[in-house]
């Protein structure tokens, strides 16, 4: 009986230490309460300030995932709808990028270990912005990029899936 009591004791102490050093991703989506009426279900909701994009689900809910958005005076604001999707977009820097890393090449393929699009992109009608994955998960909850949307690979890739080309998308302060 005494064996017995020590061997549960173990076990449990063995499930608690592992659990405990469980931690689920920090860039998971969650489903969350919405309830800004100004904004129709389908519609991609993007509140800088928070590092959040929402995705506006019926019944006062949103998907909720983490993003990085643009640095200081570069972070993008306004109305745009997705104008394409693409699985492991090639990427070329923009003007802007070219001029504060000229030793970047023209073109970084796609699936490269180097190509700051990550896994999926969605271009946006605003002009050089995108809602897309990263290179760099750390960037994830920051103010860092040249004003596209970053999210981590697994939420770009589920949030893909949900949206089409021709979704609103409506980037707030």
């Amino acid at each position: 009986m005494r064996l017995f009591s020590c061997c549960r004791l173990a076990v449990l102490l063995v499930l608690l230490v592992s659990l405990n050093g469980f931690q689920p991703s920090a860039a998971a989506a969650e489903l969350v309460g919405f309830s800004d009426n100004r904004f129709r279900p389908g519609t991609i909701v993007i509140r800088n300030s928070e590092k959040r994009l929402y995705l506006v689900l019926r019944g006062k809910r949103a998907i909720r995932y983490r993003v990085a958005v643009g640095k200081p005076r570069k972070a993008w604001t306004g109305q745009a709808l997705i104008t394409a999707k693409y699985i492991e977009p090639d990427w070329s820097p923009s003007p802007e990028v070219r001029r504060d890393f000229p030793h970047l090449p023209d073109v970084i393929r796609g699936g490269a270990h180097n190509n700051p699009m990550g896994a999926a992109a969605m271009t946006l009608s605003n002009g050089n912005f995108a809602i897309h994955g990263t290179n760099r998960p750390g960037s994830i909850g920051r103010a860092v990029s040249y004003g596209c949307i970053r999210m981590a690979n697994n939420d770009i890739e589920d949030l893909f899936q949900r949206v089409g080309v021709r979704t609103p998308v409506v980037a707030l302060p």
